[in-house]
């Protein structure tokens, strides 16, 4: 089967599914927000109407990315305008996170090139060899409880208002971006007070950790693919190296369909709203391996590329041997 091929049957846009996916998603955001503040004494309603503006927050950023690709809708500039509109909801500047993210597919599985990816792995041989204080560090980079927590906390709050390669992409629309955020602080302020913007604020960080676990997951699991040029299989980066993660149709549905990764790096040009049936028309003797909920969270013990035996690992026991791949 040509791949290529079956996967181009599903790139065409459509201003109608986009739409419905834009300023639906935007329709619940913003009515989950304001249940959660008006019924924030409350606390199961608060809660359950919380996380759903946290999931929608979430479905956002898919889309924002969606644009990024120009695969939200069939313009050129209809994408390039909804990622501006999208960017403060988000807190990712549009064209920086763009360009950004062209890099990060560019250098997908490539180790020579970890530097575009979003979260850094470092492989077996440079852990055996880096001093103790940066196995510390790193140590601390991968716990779950930093990566996911501080790390939602440090990318979407602090670093995505300065983000890499700022002066080089568009430094004016980064200042713009993070004016508009305030103004829109400012009037959510006025409008449901300092409780409204803590509300916010607090599911907004559930989001954040709710995206950086997808984020993870997409590149860090067992059996996913690193390599170095000429070796590097860009056919291979794009299937083997990202995830298809199983948990389920309403979930796919509530993010977007940024589950179904592995189909996006191989065509980024398919729109959010049909990488779901791309991917389950594909014959059962070619589809990939589905990575459900339970393996999911054992991939967070896995922290170091193993070179020689093409697979992600734990950290070693202290006493265990000293081979070097």
């Amino acid at each position: 089967m040509d791949l290529r091929a079956h996967t181009r049957q599903y790139c065409d846009k459509d201003n109608r599914l986009g739409a419905l996916s834009f300023f639906g998603t935007f329709v619940v955001y913003f009515a989950a927000l304001s249940l959660t503040i008006k019924y924030a004494e409350y606390l199961v309603v608060m809660v359950s109407t919380g996380l759903v503006f946290s999931v929608a927050a979430v479905r956002l950023y898919v889309l924002q990315h969606d644009t990024g690709h120009h695969s939200l809708f069939e313009k050129r500039w209809q994408n390039d305008l909804a990622g501006h509109v999208l960017s403060p909801f988000t807190f990712a500047p549009f064209e920086v996170m763009r360009q950004n993210h062209n890099l990060h597919h560019a250098g997908i599985g490539n180790l020579e090139h970890r530097d575009t990816g979003e979260i850094h792995t470092m492989t077996l041989r440079e852990w055996r060899d880096a001093p103790g204080w940066h196995r510390l560090m790193y140590r601390l980079y991968r716990n779950p409880l930093v990566l996911i927590t501080l790390g939602a906390a440090f990318t979407y709050f602090i670093r995505y208002r300065w983000p890499k390669n700022t002066l080089r992409f568009g430094m004016m629309g980064v200042v713009v971006h993070n004016g508009v955020i305030l103004a829109l602080l400012w009037a959510l302020y006025r409008l449901a007070g300092a409780q409204g913007v803590v509300l916010w604020f607090v599911f907004s960080f559930v989001g954040g950790m709710l995206g950086v676990f997808l984020v993870y997951l997409q590149h860090n699991f067992e059996d996913t693919y690193w390599d170095r040029r000429p070796d590097l299989n860009p056919v291979d980066a794009a299937l083997v190296g990202s995830s298809c993660l199983d948990f389920g149709w309403l979930f796919d549905f509530a993010v977007a369909n940024i589950t179904l990764h592995d189909m996006h790096h191989f065509n980024a040009r398919i729109p959010s709203y049909r990488l779901r049936a791309c991917h389950h028309s594909l014959p059962a003797d070619i589809a990939p391996r589905r990575i459900k909920f339970p393996e999911a969270i054992s991939a967070l013990s896995l922290k170091l590329w193993d070179e020689k035996n093409k697979r992600l690992v734990p950290f070693p026991l202290p006493t265990g041997p000293r081979h070097i791949s």
